[in-house]
């Protein structure tokens, strides 16, 4: 019976995030309207924009490989699981003990991977260049992001998501340096991870600037839905991550009755809502950079997460 109840408690976290993803892009995308003056979309407008994508037909190019029929599927299982792994409203899940920092950014590094190939393999201008600005990124985004996963590891003695919950959620750890450091950096990863403003817009189609969008030009119908949904769930996942590991209050512990599951479900809604505002505020008072400029972007988050892990050796107390 324990076990029927673990699976289920685990089951809800995996469909908790696959349907809250849209609506946080929905969510954004509404703030950013009324900060510019304008109505703006629904809510529930990713989520109609997703059953009509799946209902149209699918345009593949002639030359389009099997490879690029499957990717938007590889994506969107690789980020789905990297998403369902880290704890939103509850810790200690029946599956908590892969929830790993390592293997989420691994996690995240293949579905990247496979989004590039896929830019490249019908072999379109704009799919080339966007799939070699987002290389550059990841060349970038990748080292700040496992310098912020050293700087956890040495503060918690650990990689695991719920163990590092539980050591930020003890009195013992304060206010830290290191941690405010990793903070921002993690902030600065995923604006870049997620093709955010400053470093794109995920609005627009110009071709000259864009990143994320011109590796899926290609894309149509069912496919097209699937690598949009994927990319909902990968905003979700970072503001799911700086909740987890910098904001782990409300968090239910393992065994927790259902009136304390609620809670922290409840919670874990609020603090989705206030990381979408805050990235509408932040999206709406600054101007996209030059694709130029994003290694100075990022080469702040990798020396923000270097000075965080140095501090840690430095002095434990940092």
């Amino acid at each position: 019976m324990a076990m029927i109840a673990d699976l289920l408690i685990q089951g809800t976290q995996m469909t908790l995030v696959l349907l809250l993803a849209p609506l946080l892009t929905g969510f954004v995308r509404k703030v950013k309207a009324r900060f510019l003056r304008r109505r703006g979309p629904p809510l529930l407008q990713p989520y109609r924009d997703l059953i009509r994508l799946m209902r149209k037909e699918v345009v593949l190019a002639h030359n389009a490989s099997w490879l690029f029929r499957i990717i938007p599927y590889l994506i969107f299982a690789g980020t789905w699981v990297a998403a369902a792994l880290i704890p939103t409203f509850a810790t200690g899940l029946m599956f908590s003990w892969t929830a790993d920092l390592i293997a989420i950014t691994a996690l995240l590094g293949s579905a990247r991977f496979f989004l590039a190939l896929a830019g490249m393999d019908v072999g379109t201008s704009f799919g080339g260049i966007g799939s070699s600005r987002e290389v550059m990124i990841a060349s970038l985004a990748e080292p700040a992001m496992i310098m912020i996963v050293f700087t956890l590891a040495l503060l918690a003695g650990s990689t695991q998501l719920s163990t590092v919950a539980g050591v930020m959620l003890s009195p013992t750890i304060g206010l830290r340096v290191s941690l405010g450091l990793a903070l921002i950096a993690l902030i600065l990863v995923a604006i870049a991870e997620n093709a955010r403003i400053p470093i794109d817009n995920p609005a627009t189609h110009l071709e000259l600037t864009m990143v994320h969008e011109a590796m899926v030009l290609e894309y149509s119908g069912r496919h097209l839905a699937v690598i949009e949904l994927a990319a909902a769930l990968k905003l979700l996942l970072y503001v799911s991550l700086i909740a987890c590991v910098f904001v782990p209050w409300g968090l239910a512990p393992a065994g927790a009755t259902l009136g304390a599951l609620l809670a922290g479900a409840a919670l874990y809604v609020a603090k989705l809502a206030v990381g979408g505002f805050l990235l509408a505020v932040f999206e709406t008072s600054i101007a996209k950079m030059r694709v130029f400029r994003v290694p100075d972007f990022l080469g702040v988050a990798l020396m923000l997460g270097l000075l965080g892990t140095l501090l840690l050796f430095v002095s434990r107390s940092l």
